[in-house]
């Protein structure tokens, strides 16, 4: 068994020892052991599964032929066992994202393509819907700007919920970058494959506690909410425009009736920016010295062409194509996205035996 394994173990057993002794940080102690109590079982598995695995390579050698092949079909059973355990424990111990058991933020913008690019902002953003639904998590918009082909220009949007495992921020990390999509529009009657581009930004939804910000920093504004075109579409203060003036980075809100759910939604959007700002500022400066993570997380890298004509979708920092776009377009990401869970994964492997 690895070291690194009996470590765990041995660190779990001296917590467990600590908590009977009435230790002076008990709930600290109570939330390490927590995590760690997963990970100790399937290391106790392991452990039996090795040792039943000698005794059954031993009794592989007896002069009985019928009890030696029952003794090599349990050899390989418990090889595949002891296999799949080892990269179950590998991947508990990984570094985890402290951010996964988040709510998001996913900022969505039109680029380059006009109104094509305006039409495909609303596909993903419906895309987006379905697969949160999927997942038991619920989508809710923050903001938005309508384009006059029908699309959106840019759209803000919480997706909220817990389901059985992580928090929505888990899986669609993996979003943020360059979509760039591929087809002959409706209008083009020549038949010629346009190009165009959208933008996509994930933020781990942050409470206050998670990360504060100084009241003083702050500019906040109640303006007439502006509907489609600009014009005001009431004429009471209801939308919310913050400011955080050291860094100049703004969010607004006007899709809620009141201010005050409005002043909340914008709150949560201006402090999911400015975290991730100053985040951003800290990734750059250790980026250059690790590799172990799919994709820089950058919103200026191009991560993914959907390619209609072909039916082929290709994430671009796997190098992998998927095929049944009108599926994709429907919700269905998990072929994509559990590709680049897997691909991440193996990338953190890689970085610790560094």
């Amino acid at each position: 068994m690895e070291a690194s394994f009996l470590k765990i173990v041995a660190e779990y057993d001296e917590i467990t020892a600590q908590m009977a002794g009435g230790g002076v940080d008990i709930a600290r102690l109570g939330r390490r052991q927590a995590e760690l109590q997963p990970v100790v079982d399937k290391i106790n598995r392991l452990k039996k599964a090795e040792e039943d695995l000698a005794s059954a390579e031993e009794l592989a050698k007896t002069d009985e032929p019928e009890l030696a092949q029952m003794a090599g079909q349990e050899t390989e059973k418990l090889k595949l066992e002891i296999s799949n355990l080892e990269s179950a424990i590998e991947e508990a111990l990984l570094p985890r994202d402290p951010n996964n058991d988040k709510n998001c933020i996913v900022e969505i913008r039109a680029g380059a393509g006009g109104d094509e690019s305006t039409l495909f902002v609303a596909e993903m953003f419906r895309a987006y819907g379905k697969f949160s639904e999927e997942n038991k998590w619920k989508p809710f918009i923050v903001s938005s700007s309508r384009s006059d082909a029908g699309g959106f220009k840019e759209v803000i949007f919480e997706i909220k919920g817990r389901g059985q495992g992580d928090g929505p921020y888990s899986l669609f990390k993996y979003e943020s970058g360059v979509h760039r999509v591929q087809r002959v529009p409706e209008t083009e009657k020549s038949g010629r494959v346009h190009t165009s581009t959208i933008t996509v930004a994930v933020l781990p939804e942050l409470e206050e506690k998670d990360y504060a910000i100084d009241p003083k920093d702050l500019k906040i504004e109640a303006t007439t909410s502006s509907g489609h075109g600009g014009q005001s579409v009431n004429t009471t203060y209801s939308a919310i425009r913050i400011v955080h003036i050291p860094t100049g980075i703004t969010a607004q809100c006007q899709d809620e009736r009141s201010q005050a759910q409005n002043r909340e939604k914008a709150l949560a959007v201006i402090r999911a920016r400015v975290a991730a700002h100053y985040q951003e500022i800290e990734d750059k400066k250790i980026r250059s010295l690790t590799k172990s993570q799919i994709g820089t997380g950058d919103r200026s890298e191009k991560i993914r062409t959907y390619n209609f004509p072909q039916d082929r979708v290709t994430d671009h920092r796997i190098n992998q194509n998927f095929n049944q776009i009108n599926l994709i377009m429907e919700g269905k990401l998990e072929p994509i996205i559990n590709a680049l869970l897997k691909a991440d994964i193996e990338a953190k492997k890689e970085a610790l035996k560094k």
